[in-house]
C-alpha cells in the first residue's frame, strides 16, 4: 500500500504540469481555513448557488480545476479573493477522473487543513449542518482524534419527469430535485482498500436495473485533515493510507457521518450525458452515461411510490443515512 500511495503522489506530481494557474490567491490561505476542492467542466449555471452554499457552510477557500469548460467558467470566477483557480485542457480520463490533479493542489496547498472535496452537483450535509458551521465539525473531528468523515451520496430527483422544470443559475437545485431514496441500498467492504462499497438508489433502480451491481458507487470520505503523504484512489471513494477509509464503527458502537445530496437530475442533465457520452471521458469507457443516454431518451420518471421528500440531516439519520454518533 506504501508502494501504491507513492504511485499516486509521483502521477499527480507529473500530472501538475497539465495545469495553468489563472487565478492564485492561496497566499491568503490561513492555517485554521477550511478548503474545498473540486474539478468541473460547463458547470458555471451551477456555480453561483454552490458558492453561496459553501461560503454559507463556512468554506474559507476554494481549489478548482477547469477541465476546458466552454460555457464562460473562468469569466465568471474571475476576482473572487477567495477563489483558486488552474485550467487544463487534457484528458479527464489519463488524469484518473481529475483525481491526480487534485491529489497535487491539496499535497501543495492543503498540508494541515481541513480538506473537503466535492463535485458542483453535490451538497455536503453533515449533523448539525443547519446551525453550525463546518469549524464546528472539524474542531471536533480534531479534538477526538478524528482524520477522516464519510458522506455518503444521496441522489436527488424531481417528481416527474426529468426534463420539465428549468433550473435557473443561483436557485437551489433542492427546490426541483427534492426527492430521494430512503431505502433501496446495499453495502459491502472492498478489501484491498477496506472501504465500505454502497450501491443503490434511483440510479441503480431506473438506470442499472438489469445490472445494480454495476451500478455507480454511493460511498464517499469527502472531508479529510490533509497530510501531505495522503493520496485519493478514485475520486473520493477509497484514499491511501487505508487507515483513513474506516470510517464506520465495526464493534458496536456509532460514528458520526454525513451524506451527499447528489443533484445531478435536473433538466440540464440531457445535454451533460450526450456531452460526456460523445467525449468518452468517463470510467469504464463512459459506461454510466451509455445508460443514462439510453434511459434518458424514454424521458423517465425517477419517483416512485418509496420516494421520500428531503426535509433536512435530522430526517436522514431517523432513516440510517447518516448519523451524529456521539457529537452533541
Amino acid at each position: 500500500m506504501r508502494v501504491r500511495r507513492r504511485h499516486r503522489l509521483l502521477r499527480a506530481a507529473r500530472k501538475s504540469r497539465e495545469l495553468t494557474c489563472l487565478q492564485d490567491n492561496t497566499a491568503s490561505i490561513r492555517p485554521s481555513d477550511v478548503l474545498l476542492v473540486s474539478t468541473m467542466r460547463n458547470e458555471q449555471i451551477r456555480l453561483p448557488y454552490f458558492l453561496d452554499y459553501y461560503r454559507g457552510l463556512g468554506i474559507n477557500h476554494f481549489l478548482f480545476v477547469d477541465n476546458g469548460s466552454e460555457d464562460g467558467t473562468a469569466d465568471y470566477l474571475a476576482g473572487m479573493a477567495d477563489v483558486s483557480l488552474w485550467q487544463t485542457h487534457a484528458s479527464y480520463r489519463k488524469s484518473n477522473f481529475g483525481v491526480d490533479w487534485m491529489n497535487h493542489l491539496k499535497r501543495k496547498y492543503a498540508h494541515g487543513h481541513w480538506v473537503l472535496v466535492v463535485d458542483p452537483d453535490e451538497l455536503f450535509i453533515y449533523p448539525f449542518c443547519d446551525t453550525r458551521p463546518i469549524q464546528a465539525l472539524t474542531d471536533w473531528l480534531d479534538n477526538s482524534a478524528i482524520r477522516s468523515f464519510s458522506a455518503m451520496l444521496i441522489d436527488t430527483y424531481p417528481k416527474g419527469r426529468i426534463s420539465d422544470l428549468p433550473y435557473q443559475a443561483g436557485q437551489n437545485p433542492l427546490e426541483i430535485a427534492n426527492w430521494f431514496d430512503s431505502g433501496n441500498y446495499t453495502i459491502s467492504k472492498n478489501l484491498m482498500y477496506g472501504n465500505p462499497w454502497i450501491q443503490g438508489g434511483p440510479r441503480a433502480r431506473v438506470f442499472f436495473a438489469d445490472e445494480p451491481k454495476k451500478a455507480p458507487a454511493l460511498n464517499k470520505t469527502p472531508l479529510v485533515k490533509w497530510d501531505h503523504r495522503y493520496a485519493y484512489v478514485s475520486s473520493t471513494h477509497a484514499i491511501l493510507p487505508r487507515g483513513l477509509n474506516q470510517v464506520y464503527e465495526t464493534d458496536g458502537g456509532e460514528k458520526a457521518s454525513g451524506a451527499l445530496l447528489h443533484t445531478k437530475f435536473l433538466d440540464t442533465f440531457g445535454t451533460k450525458a450526450k456531452e460526456e457520452l460523445q467525449r468518452s471521458e468517463h470510467y469504464a469507457g463512459s459506461r454510466e452515461y451509455k445508460a443514462y443516454a439510453d434511459s434518458l431518451e424514454q424521458q423517465p420518471d425517477l419517483w416512485c411510490k418509496w420516494s421520500e421528500k428531503y426535509i433536512n440531516w435530522r430526517q436522514l439519520e431517523i432513516l440510517g443515512l447518516m448519523s451524529k454518533g456521539n457529537w452533541a
